[in-house]
């Protein structure tokens, strides 16, 4: 499928990630990225790039499920644009496609995959771990995805199902289901049925789809492994 030789790449990430964003410890202990995913009734008006902001907003689904693409670019980890409802830009101002959110991330070196991150993209080692906020009923579904050369949409078999249920709200980790994505895809011609890091090459335009029915805050965090 891939070029013999092809190593993991693991670049080094400037200081301006490393330093106020990751320190020692894992599993909830110690710095890490916040990113807010927020579920509203009503589409926002501004663009919500160029700052940085930890905040994408969605639609809500009060009255039945409805889904928003949050665009995923290699990079440290950034919100590049909060607005799922008009076109999508990444960080360096391109417009990723007609709608949707941005969110810049590294490659993750910790998610065992078959072929491991590509190699020259931004990579790091770290985990994820997520929880439903809000008034309890709500609840959200986050499933990665990614265009094959066909054109085809392919969606991960795996996902993350966050509940918000009465009592205190408890993280679960979701690192797999977010930073790979385990399917069958079509490489040139030939269906290829593998598990692949985000940014692998074989596949374009990685987005997470989120599938939510009255979730009003998802919390992500990311701590380095």
């Amino acid at each position: 499928m891939k070029l013999p030789g092809k190593m993991i790449g693991m670049l080094v990430i400037g200081a301006g990630l490393v330093s106020p964003v990751f320190g020692a410890g894992i599993g909830l202990s110690g710095p890490h990225y916040n990113l807010n995913i927020i579920g509203v009734e009503n589409p926002k008006k501004s663009d919500l790039t160029g700052s940085d902001r930890h905040t994408i907003f969605v639609g809500l689904g009060r009255s039945g499920t409805t889904t928003s693409k949050i665009y995923l670019t290699p990079g440290p980890f950034q919100v590049c644009d909060g607005n799922s409802f008009d076109a999508a830009y990444s960080c360096d101002g391109s417009q990723v496609a007609a709608q949707g959110a941005v969110f810049q991330l590294p490659c993750d070196t910790a998610t065992e995959t078959d072929e491991g991150c590509p190699e020259g993209v931004t990579s790091a080692s770290y985990q994820i771990w997520a929880r439903a906020l809000g008034q309890p009923g709500g609840s959200a579904t986050i499933t990665t995805c990614a265009t094959d050369d066909t054109g085809e949409v392919i969606c991960s078999t795996e996902n993350s199902v966050l509940v918000r249920d009465k009592g205190k709200p408890t993280f679960t980790n979701v690192t797999k289901a977010l930073t790979s994505l385990d399917a069958c895809f079509d490489v040139g011609g030939v269906v290829t049925c593998e598990v692949v890091s985000l940014f692998d090459t074989d596949l374009v335009d990685y987005f997470w789809q989120y599938q939510n029915t009255g979730l009003r805050l998802a919390q992500l965090r990311f701590y380095a492994d």
